[in-house]
C-alpha cells in the first residue's frame, strides 16, 4: 500500500478558507497539502468524498470519560484507550484524559497510565489534564470536599517531572490552594495552567494571568460571576487577552445568552474553545455511574448528583460544535475553529494539529452538510466509520 493518499471530491476548510474543487494530499500521515482535484498526486490510494466536508479534527482539553471508562475510576492504559475510542466516533482526534480530584494514589495511577499511553502512541491521546485537588472548597462542584487541598512541594514536584516526561499537561488550579511562584513554575516548564473551581475576584486572577496561567476551566462554572463592581473570574477571563476561555456548550452547564455575551465580548488574541467536560456514559447507554463512591445520574441530558449538582456533561465533540453553530447562530467556520484550532492554540500545538496545512498531523473529519458524522481518520488513517 502506498504512503500517499488522495481525497478528492468533498469541501475542504483547512481551519482558515474553504477549497472548493480540491483535494487533500496525505503523505507518512502528515498533511502534504491541498490542490486543484485535477492535479497529479503521483502514486496514491484515492477517495471519493463527493458531497462531503472534510474539516481539522477536534480536540478536547477536558474529558473525564467515555465508552464506559472514566479516569478517575479506571487510571490505567485499557481505560485511556477506551476513552479515545469512544470520542473519536464524534470526530475527536486529540484529547486530554481528565483526571478530577482524587487520593495521591490515584493521580499518581493516571499520569503512570499517561506515560504508558503515550509510550504505546494510542490514536488520540494528547496528554492529560489534572483538573485538581488544589482547587478552592467553596467552589468546588462536583468534586470531593474532602479532597481538596493546597499544592506542596511535593505535588508541584510531580507535576512537573509529569510535564517533562509526557510533553502535554493542562493543570486546573485556584489560587486559594496554589500561589503565584507555583504556577509560575509550572507554566516555565511547559504545563498549561488553567484556572478553575474559585472564587477569587478580578485582581487576582489578573494577577495569576501574569504569572502564567494560560486559560480558564469551563467558563461560568465553579467560579466567581461577573458583577458590575467585582468583575470576577469571568470578567478576568473576558477582558484579559492572554487568557483563553473553556466552554462547555450543551445548553444546560452555560445559559446560550450568557454564552453569546462572552463570545461577542471576549478579548483577544485569547479565545473561547469547547470542551466537553464529558463522563464515561459517552457512546453508550449507561444512566448512571460512580466517582469518587458517590453515584452520579444521567437523564434528560444532564449528569447529576444526588443533590442535583452537575457533574461533568453529557455530551460529544461533535454535538458542541452543532449546538454553537445552530443555536447560537455562529458561522460553521468559527464553530468548527473553536473545536479544533483554538484547543491546539491553547496547548502550544498548533504546529501540527488543529489545522490542515502542509506539514500538520493529518487528523481530521468527514461530515455531511448536515453535520452528520461519516468518519475520523488519525494520522491519515481511518479510526472510525459511521
Amino acid at each position: 500500500m502506498t504512503a500517499r493518499k488522495k481525497i478528492t471530491g468533498g469541501r475542504i476548510f483547512d481551519g482558515i478558507d474553504w477549497h472548493d474543487g480540491a483535494a487533500l494530499i496525505i503523505e507518512a500521515g502528515h498533511v502534504k497539502g491541498i490542490v486543484p482535484a485535477g492535479v497529479a498526486a503521483g502514486e496514491a490510494e484515492t477517495m471519493d468524498a463527493r458531497g462531503l466536508l472534510l474539516v481539522p479534527g477536534f480536540i478536547d482539553l477536558q474529558v473525564n470519560g467515555g465508552g464506559g471508562a472514566l479516569l478517575n475510576e479506571q487510571p490505567t492504559l485499557d481505560g485511556i484507550r477506551q476513552i479515545c475510542t469512544a470520542h473519536a466516533k464524534f470526530g475527536t482526534t486529540a484529547l486530554l484524559p481528565t483526571l478530577i480530584t482524587d487520593t495521591r494514589e490515584v493521580r499518581a495511577a493516571a499520569i503512570e497510565a499517561g506515560l504508558a499511553a503515550r509510550a504505546a502512541a494510542v490514536p488520540g491521546f494528547l496528554g492529560l489534564h489534572l483538573e485538581g485537588p488544589h482547587l478552592s472548597v467553596a467552589r468546588k462542584g462536583a468534586h470531593d470536599a474532602a479532597l481538596i487541598r493546597p499544592m506542596e512541594d511535593t505535588d508541584l514536584a510531580e507535576m512537573l517531572a509529569c510535564v517533562k516526561a509526557l510533553g502535554a499537561l493542562m493543570v486546573t488550579v485556584a489560587p486559594e490552594n496554589a500561589t503565584k511562584e507555583q504556577v509560575r513554575s509550572l507554566a516555565a516548564a511547559g504545563a498549561v495552567v488553567s484556572l478553575g473551581h474559585t472564587d477569587v475576584g478580578f485582581e487576582t486572577a489578573c494577577a495569576y494571568a501574569k504569572a502564567g496561567a494560560r486559560t480558564v476551566t469551563h467558563l461560568f462554572n465553579a467560579m466567581s460571576g461577573l458583577g458590575h463592581r467585582e468583575p470576577g473570574i469571568v470578567g478576568a477571563a473576558l477582558a484579559t487577552g492572554t487568557l483563553h476561555a473553556g466552554l462547555i456548550a450543551d445548553g444546560f452547564h452555560v445559559d446560550p445568552a450568557s454564552m453569546g455575551i462572552a463570545l461577542r465580548g471576549k478579548r483577544g488574541p485569547g479565545q473561547i474553545f469547547l470542551v466537553t467536560d464529558a463522563m464515561s456514559p459517552i457512546g453508550t447507554d449507561m444512566t448512571s455511574f460512580f466517582l469518587n463512591g458517590r453515584e452520579i445520574l444521567r437523564k434528560d441530558g444532564r449528569l447529576t448528583l444526588a443533590d442535583g449538582t452537575l457533574a461533568g456533561a453529557d455530551i460529544d465533540m461533535l454535538s458542541s460544535v452543532r449546538f454553537v453553530h445552530e443555536k447560537l447562530g455562529l458561522p460553521i467556520e468559527e464553530a468548527i475553529r473553536m473545536a479544533s484550532a483554538y484547543p491546539a492554540d491553547v496547548m502550544g500545538i498548533a504546529s501540527h494539529k488543529g489545522r490542515l496545512l502542509p506539514g500538520t498531523d493529518a487528523d481530521f473529519v468527514l461530515l455531511t452538510p448536515e453535520l452528520g458524522m461519516k468518519s475520523t481518520w488519525i494520522g491519515g488513517e481511518v479510526v472510525f466509520a459511521a
